[in-house]
């Protein structure tokens, strides 16, 4: 395995990634993880420590990246092939992470196995932290994810140490594989040169495990319970499969609308919310009445409409000079009671950075259009009269640990309008998966309204009740499933996974002390 470590590490990188959505073949992350462990506890040096988790990332991040390739394919304005440019670089830049996370724990830990797997769990929690954070955050694919799948895990865990908590542990499993690695085992055993030795081998890593165990269970919010029947108000989500190369296209505008309108389907006795996608409609609702108007002739006189669409900035002078991907809250008079404006904008995607030099070299944001979006205040709970307290967080914004609801004003649900036409068959269940993270940290149901799919509602578990599979038109008709009292995550937020960094850090000084 020393031969060739660099090499290596990239192949277990672009293994890893296979144990996210839509594989989901989670055991070989975990044990792609380990071989990491491995290489870069038998690194002769800091550069080549950081080398071997560089290359790793490169990897991971390139295969469960690739859905990005396919948003050029919709922008006529650059070649489709700068897509994959786009993949290696963005690829290249989030290997930093794991390559921080592999110095500091051979920094610390190198000494012995056991300090190193815990300085390892905790700067991989640290650093994947920061890869939210950094320069406006991309958050996609935290290792834990790849344990949705999994009944239970993440249902135990994520509601008192959160998604980078629950990623460390499972670092910390990954350990575990590694220390079974033979040439690990070997290095082991010729540290130790007395009975003492042996015997803090066989002890003391069992007992750092059960430690940690102890203050996770300790931690956590609640135990997982069973999906139960609802009662809560009736709600339609509309998934249209409007592909994104007709979104656009002023040809298709009332075949899109009449594909709305035939899913959002005729009043009953019992009031509904209605779900509509992110930017279901290319109208003006602010300025434009007739579009209102069209709008409210859909639903009942006790319905409501909620639906993505665009709203305008305007200069004092009356000039539009900016837009915002919002969500409107529409009654049955055409009134619109209530806006959000998506906060966590993607970069590229909605807005250019350093326009003047960027757009001089022909480049361009993907969403079509002259106008960059601007970005709004940050969560908010809407109240929507009959349906409770919404909170919505528009596509990408789902995927931010711990910045997703007002923790001032917890909502009843969350609504997370979406557009996953642009990111073929891996970006979609991967971005559901996430949303089911959310779920579960928060305690409150998820809500996914998409044009393609993959729309669902999941409950305050993270169970996934009801979907409509990718590239399928259809509705979802249910009744919203209840939230769970405030977790401990959703009181306390990421400072309870920093904590726990800190705690398995700790653990590790206070192991390396009591040996010498």
């Amino acid at each position: 395995m020393n031969r060739f470590p660099k090499s290596l590490a990239l192949i277990a990188g672009l293994f890893s990634a296979l144990g996210f959505a839509p594989l989901d073949w989670w055991p070989l992350t975990l044990a792609c993880l380990a071989i990491l462990l491995h290489l870069v506890f038998e690194a002769q040096d800091l550069r080549k420590a950081l080398a071997r988790g560089y290359w790793f990332g490169v990897g991971h991040f390139a295969v469960g990246l690739n859905w990005i390739a396919g948003a050029f394919q919709y922008q006529d304005t650059m070649p489709k092939w700068l897509g994959w440019i786009a993949v290696a670089l963005l690829s290249l830049y989030l290997a930093i992470y794991p390559a921080m996370a592999a110095g500091l724990a051979w920094r610390w830990g190198r000494s012995k196995p056991a300090e190193f797997i815990l300085f390892f769990a905790a700067a991989w929690i640290v650093t994947e932290y920061l890869r939210a954070a950094m320069f406006t955050g991309f958050a996609w694919n935290p290792l834990s994810v790849v344990v949705i799948p999994v009944a239970g895990v993440a249902q135990y865990f994520a509601p008192g140490i959160g998604t980078y908590g629950l990623s460390g542990l499972l670092v910390l499993v990954a350990g575990g594989l590694a220390h079974l690695v033979p040439g690990w085992i070997r290095r082991v055993k010729t540290s130790y040169h007395s009975v003492e030795g042996e015997w803090v081998t066989l002890v003391i890593w069992p007992f750092v495990a059960a430690f940690t165990g102890i203050f996770v269970f300790f931690s956590m919010g609640y135990v997982m319970g069973s999906p139960q029947e609802s009662h809560g108000p009736l709600i339609r989500v509309v998934q249209p499969n409007i592909g994104q190369q007709d979104k656009h296209v002023k040809a298709f505008d009332k075949i899109n609308f009449e594909k709305l309108a035939g899913l959002t389907g005729v009043p009953g006795r019992e009031p509904r919310l209605i779900l509509w996608p992110e930017a279901a409609v290319p109208d003006f609702l602010e300025e434009e009445e007739w579009a209102r108007e069209r709008l409210a002739r859909l639903i009942g006189p006790r319905d409501m409409l909620v639906t993505g669409g665009v709203a305008l900035v305007e200069d004092k002078e009356g000039y539009v000079i900016a837009a915002r991907n919002s969500t409107f809250v529409l009654t049955p008079g055409a009134d619109i009671i209530a806006r959000y404006d998506k906060a966590h904008l993607v970069p590229y995607g909605e807005y250019l950075p350093m326009r003047p030099v960027l757009s001089a070299l022909g480049l361009s944001r993907l969403v079509p259009g002259d106008l960059d979006f601007w970005p709004g205040p940050g969560p908010q709970s809407t109240g929507v009269p009959g349906f409770g307290r919404m909170g919505v967080q528009i596509c990408y914004e789902i995927i931010f640990s711990g910045h997703v609801i007002d923790r001032n004003n917890r909502p009843d649900f969350l609504f997370n309008p979406s557009n996953d036409a642009w990111f073929g068959p891996w970006g979609p269940p991967q971005h559901l998966a996430q949303a089911r993270l959310r779920a579960i940290e928060e305690g409150i149901p998820v809500v996914r309204s998409t044009p393609t799919g993959i729309s669902a509602v999941i409950d305050a578990d993270g169970n996934l009740l009801h979907h409509l599979p990718y590239r399928k038109a259809g509705f979802i008709e249910t009744h919203l499933p209840p939230p769970h009292p405030p977790t401990l995550f959703a009181r306390y937020g990421n400072i309870l996974s920093l904590g726990f960094a800190f705690f398995l850090g700790a653990l590790g000084i206070a192991l390396g002390r009591f040996r010498r």
